[in-house]
């Protein structure tokens, strides 16, 4: 454990520069270990097939990414609005959505997220039936004290 061979360093040396690594995570056997301690031979370094390569630096283009933060929030009253943030910086804010828009933007996503939205929507739904059951029902007796008072 106290000297690393060249592919050892080679790969810290990737890692620190920030580039994806492939290592051999299978164990070593004994009589190979004795092997790795040695200087290993030019042949076995100039890519022969052996099994001590030294993986050569990619030359492909690193993947920029993009950090977009959505942040989607409801009441239990159906109102719905969105934040965006790009980095840092606040695109949106407060942006004022539908419920129906909500549920079809969640439904495109993934069903895990349909599923936990549209649980919430169910919920107001059934208040909102719940709150115009009632405006209803008041509804019917102010016609019937009225029509009371018109006789």
């Amino acid at each position: 454990m106290g000297s690393d061979s060249p592919a050892q360093h080679d790969t810290v040396g990737q890692q620190e520069q920030g580039e994806d690594v492939m290592t051999n995570t299978a164990p070593t056997p004994p009589a190979a270990a004795a092997d790795d301690a040695s200087p290993a031979p030019e042949k076995a370094e100039a890519g022969s097939g052996g099994a001590n390569k030294t993986r050569k630096k990619s030359t492909a283009r690193k993947t920029r990414t993009v950090s977009l933060t959505l942040t989607v929030t409801g009441t239990a009253d159906g109102d719905w609005q969105a934040d965006l943030v790009h980095g840092t910086t606040r695109v949106v804010r407060g942006l004022p959505i539908s419920a129906a828009a909500v549920s079809r933007a969640a439904k495109e996503l993934h069903s895990d997220i349909f599923d936990g939205i549209e649980t919430v929507l169910s919920e107001a739904r059934e208040q909102h039936r719940a709150r115009m059951e009632e405006l209803e029902a008041e509804l019917q007796r102010v016609k019937a004290a009225l029509a009371e008072l018109s006789e």
